[in-house]
């Protein structure tokens, strides 16, 4: 999909600082954090709804969403790791990962109050290089 920012990421056209990546995944820091350690998880293949994702490439997707949770969980012990699948801001499927220290921590309630803030890649890269996947 030629102006999706996924796409673009998949294809090596946008930067992105990655945990993860095979034929059919790739996982990268989210920039616009919720808390430290925010992660997207997405399948290389665009397809804005996760339900009409392939058998396999959802298998995989999971897959590894899974082993990234348990790996922030272990790295670094927030109270929960929540999960989200969204889709609204960008339509290709993406899973968010976010270390939650409270309940409020995987609601849209810090983006609709633009409390969210941008934060620098070597900073991205500090948390990345903790809970990437060997």
């Amino acid at each position: 999909m030629p102006d999706c920012i996924f796409c673009k990421i998949v294809a090596g056209e946008i930067p992105a600082v990655k945990l993860y990546e095979d034929e059919k995944v790739l996982a990268f820091m989210d920039i616009m954090p919720i808390r430290e350690g925010h992660t997207l998880v997405i399948p290389k293949k665009h397809e804005p709804n996760f339900q009409d994702l392939d058998d396999d490439i959802y298998q995989a997707l999971m897959a590894v969403t899974k082993k990234l949770a348990k790996k922030i969980e272990v790295e670094l012990t927030p109270a929960r790791v929540g999960l989200a699948v969204s889709g609204f801001d960008v339509s290709h499927t993406h899973i968010h990962l976010v270390p939650m220290q409270n309940g409020f921590d995987v609601t849209s309630k810090k983006a609709i109050e633009k409390k969210l803030v941008q934060v620098e890649t070597a900073e991205l890269e500090k948390v990345a290089d903790k809970i990437k996947l060997n």
